[in-house]
C-alpha cells in the first residue's frame, strides 16, 4: 500500500470524538479517505476523476451533507 500523508478536514473542530475524513492527494492519480477516529481502518481509494465527481455532487447539492 501507498504511504498516504492524510490531512484532516479544515471542518473539524478538533475535539476528541468529533466526526471527521482525513484525505490524502500525496500519491499521483489516487484519492484516499479514511475515518479520523480509526486511523488503522480502511482506506477508500478513488481515482482523480471519481473523486472530482463525487466533490461536485456535493458541492451541487446532488448528494446531501449530514446536518
Amino acid at each position: 500500500m501507498s504511504d498516504f500523508a492524510f490531512t484532516k478536514s479544515s471542518y473539524s473542530g478538533g475535539n476528541p470524538g468529533q466526526d471527521c475524513v482525513e484525505v490524502a492527494t500525496n500519491v499521483p492519480t489516487v484519492v484516499a479517505v479514511r475515518d479520523s477516529k480509526n486511523a488503522a481502518g480502511p482506506v477508500l481509494q478513488f481515482g482523480d476523476r471519481e473523486w472530482l465527481a463525487f466533490r461536485s455532487a456535493v458541492i451541487d447539492g446532488r448528494i446531501p451533507t449530514a446536518p
